[in-house]
């Protein structure tokens, strides 16, 4: 345990980070809270729940008599689909306001858009656009909307560049800064406990990475919600007044908890590609086609030229947990819409086995060996970004292997491992 951590603890945990107890004296774990949302999916090994299963089967009591702003998308849902908002709306605990992330409260939007300021035709209830705003701009959107308290409820898909969590981490900033209650509506993690893969640098921050954590953190919102809390925002001006409603019955190693899978945004259409995503999302840093335009956007990988041999290449190689099937594909937008292209569709055939980010670097690795005037990182270094530091990029380009590339992070990713012990509510 780090020196002060007990201290640390305490203040995120019980002053600030109060995890919310409901009916029957539970935190989190009432015996409603699997009536919430509808029955449990026939076949699911057990009973888990969503905070927002757990909030909703309370009747949403704990907004009673606050002034509330919710920062959520189309994946804010129950078990039997019913949103979110809807819900509170009908136990007659209506939002004042929410708060669009990247692709918008509706989800409507495609990668780097959002849908804009409007009232939602369905509950009149006043939209704001937070993709991409900082603290100072959300502080200023909760101001003009009235709240005291924000809810956060929107499925992460366990990736560092992934920005939902980076939007969760500017309304936290929010939320301290004019005083308002954040409260964490706790969903399962898809890719599982486990964290892998570099950690940022903060010379490279951005929008898709704005604090030192891995490429995949491998843990729930709400736990990063009080990491971020305890260890980066005491440096932009003191903590969220932290509240959760942890997730029931997820296990680290559970990567299909058996809840409805609302894709988060439209690139990521099932389970199959969030598994994947940490790792080939890398692909968007290069000129090859990360699958955008596709019905398998990121499990299919490829570009104009290549042909059967990546897959071989590949295959040979023997990873864990996944087989590669030669593709073609014409994507319908995106990188080289309307063109035929060659490459890989990935197959997870052992998702407990499988390593997304060392996937991801071994296919990089042997693209480069294989096809060297094909391959290429996009100008803009955009990869730099995606990995957090330059390391990966110039480790490829003067022929490192897989092993050496990800022997690379090996020390940063214990040490983050270790950071992140004392965050961990789901064990």
């Amino acid at each position: 345990m780090r020196p002060g951590v007990s201290r640390r603890r305490l203040l995120t945990g019980a002053a600030v980070g109060a995890t919310v107890g409901l009916a029957g004296g539970a935190t989190g774990t009432t015996s409603a809270a699997g009536a919430a949302g509808g029955a449990a999916r026939e076949g699911a090994r057990r009973d888990v729940a969503t905070g927002a299963e757990i909030a909703a089967a309370d009747g949403w009591r704990l907004l009673a008599g606050r002034a509330v702003g919710v920062l959520t998308n189309q994946t804010g849902v129950l078990r039997d689909q019913t949103h979110v908002v809807d819900s509170m709306v009908a136990a007659g605990h209506a939002p004042k306001a929410a708060f669009g992330p990247e692709h918008g409260f509706r989800g409507t939007a495609q990668a780097g858009g959002s849908e804009g300021d409007y009232r939602d035709p369905r509950t009149g209830i006043p939209v704001y656009d937070a993709h991409g705003a900082d603290a100072a701009k959300l502080a200023a959107m909760f101001a003009k909307a009235g709240v005291d308290t924000v809810v956060f409820d929107i499925a992460d898909v366990g990736a560092r560049f992934y920005t939902y969590i980076w939007t969760m981490y500017a309304a936290m900033r929010a939320a301290a800064a004019t005083g308002a209650e954040f409260v964490v509506l706790d969903r399962p993690n898809p890719v599982g406990g486990t964290a892998r893969g570099p950690q940022l640098d903060p010379a490279h921050a951005s929008a898709v990475g704005r604090e030192p954590i891995a490429q995949q953190h491998g843990m729930t919102v709400g736990e990063l919600a009080g990491l971020f809390n305890g260890e980066f925002l005491p440096r932009h001006g003191g903590q969220a007044a932290l509240r959760r409603v942890w997730a029931r019955g997820w296990r680290r190693d559970d990567l299909d908890p058996g809840l409805p899978w609302v894709p988060p945004s439209p690139n990521v259409p099932t389970r199959d590609t969030a598994l994947v995503y940490p790792g080939t999302c890398l692909f968007e840093g290069t000129v090859l086609s990360e699958g955008r335009g596709t019905t398998r956007p990121f499990e299919t990988v490829g570009a104009p030229g290549i042909d059967w041999r990546w897959a071989e290449d590949l295959n040979a190689a023997g990873l864990p947990g996944v087989r590669f099937r030669e593709a073609h594909f014409t994507p319908t937008f995106d990188k080289f819409a309307g063109r035929p292209c060659g490459g890989v569709a990935l197959h997870v055939t052992r998702p407990g086995g499988f390593d997304a980010i060392r996937t991801a670097v071994a296919m990089l690795v042997t693209a480069r060996s294989r096809y060297p005037d094909l391959v290429a990182w996009r100008p803009d270094l955009w990869v730099d970004k995606l990995t957090g530091s330059d390391r990966l990029r110039r480790m490829v380009d003067a022929g490192a292997g897989t092993d050496e590339v990800v022997g690379a992070w090996r020390d940063e990713l214990a040490a983050f491992t270790r950071l992140r012990h004392d965050y961990l509510h789901h064990r």
